[in-house]
C-alpha cells in the first residue's frame, strides 16, 4: 500500500490547487467544519511534504498560504503540526537561499500562532473560565518550549538583517514575543545585540526626517521604539 506522505510529493499541483479554493472559500477562523475536514483528511501532513519537497517559489507560497489558514485560531491543528515537526520544515524553509519572503511570513506565522494562544489565555483569565475546551486545546499546544529547543530564537533574531522595513517590522515584532522564552539566547546573541545597534542609529536619522516632515510619531518613529524597548529589555 502506498504512502500517502511520500505520494503527497507526485500530487503537489492537485494538492495546492485544491488547497487554494478550499481556504478562499470561507475564512478557516469562522468554518470549524473546514478545517476539521481537512485535517481528518490529512491535508496538513501532505502540505508539510509539499512544502519540504516542492522547488517552486509560487508553489510554496500557495501551500505556505494554505497551512497558515489551517492553524491559525485552530489549536488542533497547531498541535498536529508540532507533533509532524512542522516546526522543522519551517526551519528548512527560512535557512534555504533566495526563500527570504516566504521566512518573513513563516515568523509572522509564528508571531500570530504566540501571540494567539497567549491572548486565548488571557481572555479566559478575565472570564473566568478554566475548562473550556478550546481553551484546553491550547494549553496542549508548546509552541514556545519547541521554537527555543529548535533554534528558533536565532534564527528570527538573523532575520533582522533584512534589508526591508516592513520585513524588520514584523522580525521585531516575533522578537518581542518569543522575548520572555528567548531572552538568555538573546542576550548572548553578539550579533543580535550589533544589529539593533546598528539599526536603532538608522530609524533614529529617519524618525528625526518624518518629524522634520511634519509626521508626529510615524512609522519609524515607531520601529525605533519596538528596538529602544527589546534593547532596554536585554540590558
Amino acid at each position: 500500500m502506498a504512502d500517502p506522505v511520500l505520494s503527497a510529493k507526485g500530487r503537489a499541483p492537485k494538492l495546492v490547487s485544491r488547497c487554494k479554493v478550499l481556504f478562499s472559500c470561507a475564512s478557516p477562523s469562522s468554518n470549524p467544519k473546514v478545517q476539521v475536514e481537512a485535517i481528518e483528511g490529512g491535508a496538513l501532513q501532505k502540505l508539510l511534504v509539499v512544502l519540504a519537497t516542492e522547488q517552486s517559489l509560487t508553489a510554496k507560497k500557495k501551500v505556505l498560504f494554505a497551512l497558515c489558514s489551517l492553524l491559525r485560531h485552530f489549536p488542533y491543528a497547531q498541535q498536529q503540526f508540532l507533533k509532524l515537526g512542522g516546526l522543522q520544515v519551517l526551519r528548512s524553509l527560512v535557512q534555504e537561499k533566495g526563500m527570504e519572503v516566504l521566512a518573513v511570513r513563516v515568523v509572522t506565522l509564528l508571531y500570530d500562532l504566540v501571540t494567539e494562544k497567549m491572548f486565548a489565555e488571557e481572555e479566559a483569565e478575565l472570564m473566568r473560565e478554566t475548562s473550556p475546551e478550546k481553551l484546553q486545546q491550547y494549553r496542549q499546544v508548546h509552541l514556545l518550549p519547541d521554537l527555543q529547543e529548535q533554534g528558533w530564537c536565532e534564527i528570527t533574531a538573523h532575520l533582522l538583517a533584512l534589508p526591508e522595513h516592513d520585513a524588520r517590522e514584523k522580525v521585531l515584532q516575533t522578537l518581542g514575543a518569543l522575548l520572555a522564552t528567548c531572552r538568555d539566547r538573546y542576550r548572548q546573541d553578539l550579533q543580535l545585540n550589533r544589529t539593533l545597534v546598528i539599526l536603532q542609529a538608522e530609524y533614529q536619522a529617519l524618525a528625526a526626517l518624518e518629524l522634520q516632515d511634519g509626521e508626529d510619531e510615524g512609522y519609524f518613529w515607531e520601529l525605533l521604539g519596538s528596538i529602544n524597548s527589546l534593547l532596554k529589555e536585554l540590558r
